[in-house]
Formats: C-alpha cells, structure tokens, sequence
C-alpha cells in the first residue's frame, strides 16, 4: 500500500453494487470501513471475504441510528432500500432509510470536527428512477426529477437532501445514478436471480406488463470502477449519470436467461412466462446518457451476453432463501 492511501466508508458494503464497490476499493489499496444493517438483501458471508483483507473493518449499523463516522476522504453511501414492489407495499422502510438515513449520514459529516481534516466528500448512489422513464431519448445529468414510485421519490428526495446540504453547509458531494444493475450478490427478487429460482423450481416467472419495459443494465463491476474513476479525478459536487449503452426489453432478458439454463431456448418458453400482472407506476423504459462520465476516461468492459451464461451457472449453484 502506498502512502497516499484513501480511506473510505461504504455503507452497504454487503449489497449487490456496495461488494462490487467494496472489493474495488480494496484492489485499489484502500482502507474500507463497511457498514452494513444485514437487512434480508445482504451477503453476510461477505464478511469473511473481506475481513481476509487488512484494510477491510466492519461494523454492523442502520446509517439512520449511526452515531459516528471515522476519519476518512469519501462516504460512499449505498445502504438503501431498493425493490420498487417492496415500497409499492409499504414505504415506511424507504423512507427510514434512504431519506432519514441519508440525513443522518450527511450530519455526521457536517459535524466532524475541523481540527482534524477537511469533511469527507459525500460519494451518494442514486438511481436512474429520479428521472421518470422516456419513451425516447436518454436523460441526462440536468433534467429535471420525475420520480414515479415511493421508491424513487425516497430516492429523489435524499437528492435534494444532498444539494440543500451542500449549498447550506458547504459539503462536498458525488451523486451517481445507475442504470439497472446485475452481477453476483443480488437478493432474489429482482428479474435476474428471481427468474433463475423460479426456473428451478418449475414456477412460471411473472414478467410485469407483458415483459415490454425497457431496462439499460449495467454490471456492478462497471459500477464500482466508475466510483474508483470519479474519485481518482478528484472532482465534486458533480452529478453523473452511468449506464453502460446496452437496453432491451425485460421479455428478451428472460428469454437469455431461459436460453442459458436449458442451453438452448425452448420452443415452449412462453410457457414459463405469467404476463397477467401489471404493477403499480410502472415505467415504460429508463434510459441515462453518460457522456459526462465517459469524459473523464471511464467506460464499461463487461458484456451482457457473455456474462449471463456465468451469472445463471452461478444463481443455480448459489441458492438463496
């Protein structure tokens, strides 16, 4: 490890993006304070993973009751509430936490005492959602927020949170808002992981509104280097958009995922398919331009269709309750 080491604090360290993040950081040579609640959607044999690594701690907190932050350059905060169904039921735990606790977060950094060090720099995940959806175009980095579930108004709201913050008190933030993101480590109710169980156990997969929304999908290790990048830029109080390029209709990602578990797409796939739900606020295609980010020298390396084929081997080998 050189000298000039960062230390940072990820919160969520044991969620889909914040492991990809967490791991990053660690390749980089930093020190990793994780914090993580160990709600259902956490890998907590994680733990163990990173605690191989010397420069990994964790400490198990809610970021809406933590009551200390060490010293250290960035907060990158990906604890959140985040399953758009999840807050169609009840929105009680998307408020606590991706709104209280992002309150909590950002006064534990104004207070940090000045004698030490400068206040770290707010690294904020957002998520495309804030926009609304567009049925063509991309959003960028300026448009205005549109936010049409519980979920991504909590998630829009702690970005007001953060501007306010930043011009109130001076703080400095990143805020980056992904596209729809995949990998290893993502809790069984998101279209991925959930399809793969339901294709084991026999069960027709319900595929939202006749499995026509568009969704752009990003791997969390794409994800994790564009934290790194940003970071290593040293720019703040900026916004970024990050997406990855590749879109398609939530009925053709079940059908990749049908194709590389039997090794051949069915004749019968629709058969495996429930297409009589419709949810709640449903938006029809969210879609980031990330230019911006794409500016500073980042760019994605993973491909969708080379990864899937890993990703279900893995999903079926890897059972979650």
């Amino acid at each position: 490890m050189g000298e000039n080491f960062k230390i940072v604090v990820i919160t969520g360290c044991l969620g889909l993006i914040g492991s990809h993040v967490t791991r990053e950081c660690l390749a980089q040579g930093w020190k990793v304070y994780g914090v993580d609640k160990c709600t259902y959607a956490a890998n907590t044999e994680y733990i163990e993973e990173f605690s191989q690594n010397k420069n990994f701690k964790f400490v198990k907190e809610d970021i809406a009751t933590l009551k200390y932050l060490p010293d250290c350059d960035y907060v990158i905060n990906l604890a959140a509430e985040s399953h758009v169904g999840n807050s169609i039921i009840d929105s009680a735990d998307f408020i606590h936490s991706n709104v209280v606790g992002v309150k909590n977060l950002l006064d534990l950094i104004r207070l940090k005492p000045r004698n030490v060090d400068a206040m770290p720099v707010f690294f904020h995940f957002s998520t495309d959602e804030v926009y609304g959806d567009v049925e063509k175009g991309f959003h960028d980095e300026q448009d205005i927020l549109k936010p049409s579930n519980p979920y991504s108004a909590s998630k829009a709201a702690a970005d007001m949170l953060i501007m306010a913050w930043a011009r109130t008190y001076d703080l400095k933030y990143i805020i980056l808002r992904p596209t729809n993101n995949y990998g290893k480590g993502q809790f069984p109710e998101k279209l991925i992981p959930v399809t793969i169980k339901h294709l084991m156990r026999g069960k027709k997969v319900r595929l939202h509104d006749g499995g026509e929304p568009i969704r752009n999908w990003l791997h969390s290790s794409d994800t994790a280097t564009a934290v790194t990048a940003i970071i290593e830029s040293g720019k703040t109080n900026e916004i970024y958009n990050v997406a990855g390029g590749f879109e398609q209709q939530n009925i053709e990602t079940f059908k990749k995922i049908v194709e590389a578990y039997h090794g051949q797409l069915p004749e019968n796939w629709r058969d495996m398919t429930d297409l009589t739900y419709a949810r709640e606020g449903q938006d029809v295609r969210y879609a980031l331009n990330d230019d911006k980010l794409r500016a500073i020298g980042w760019e994605p390396k993973k491909n969708f269709d080379n990864e899937i084929t890993n990703l279900v081997k893995h999903y079926r080998e890897n059972f979650k309750w």
